[in-house]
């Protein structure tokens, strides 16, 4: 299995511990995985973009422009950056949450999300939007947004790995406390997907 997946957000969502679930998930079935970041003012609210690739010949953690299985989307202005990166045919995964940029905050403009939701839905072939929003009000936190994404993501097939396996790394990676949560987020989010 050779997979490309990019998980793009803003700082404070979990995009990197969701891409450090997914490396894990992987190599624990035996899988090679390599993961990279690039982030911006990522404790400010910036973009943060992390790389994962899955698969047998891996010469860079990058993945390059239009090689992208995947993209999952913590916020719809960040997955329409990152688009191209995806590859003819491959999925988006997107939570309709918006969150304002520094920029629109500062200059006090108005963003919704809607125009980068409706440009996904007219430019992306395979597109699956979460409503996370009950998902986290269900488990009493906003983060347990990046494992609830995770949920949709691997509902699809696309990723060829199964919830439990990306179960058992949760149990294991994620602090005891918080794994009840996560793994209820993770049950959610993949039911929310397989209803699209």
């Amino acid at each position: 299995m050779n997979k490309n997946i990019l998980l793009s957000g803003v700082g404070g969502q979990g995009t990197v511990l969701a891409s450090k679930l997914l490396a894990q998930a992987a190599m624990n079935r035996g899988e090679f995985a390599r993961t990279a970041e690039t982030i911006g003012m990522a404790q400010r609210g910036g973009c943060v973009v992390s790389h994962v690739r899955i698969g047998d010949v891996i010469h860079s953690p990058l993945i390059p422009q239009g090689g992208a299985d995947m993209i999952i989307g913590f916020e719809p202005a960040e997955a329409v950056r990152c688009l191209d990166f995806l590859k003819p045919g491959g999925v988006v995964v997107v939570s309709s949450k918006a969150i304002a940029p520094i920029t629109a905050s500062l200059s006090g403009s108005d963003y919704s999300g809607e125009e980068m939701l409706s440009f996904l839905k007219e430019g992306v072939e395979r597109l699956l939007i979460l409503d996370a929003e009950p998902i986290c009000e269900s488990c009493g936190t906003a983060k347990v947004l990046n494992v609830a994404l995770l949920g949709a993501a691997l509902s699809t097939g696309v990723l060829e790995l199964s919830i439990d396996e990306m179960k058992r790394t949760i149990t294991e990676r994620v602090p005891e406390r918080f794994a009840e949560m996560n793994l209820k987020a993770l049950a959610l989010g993949a039911a929310s997907g397989m209803e699209e």
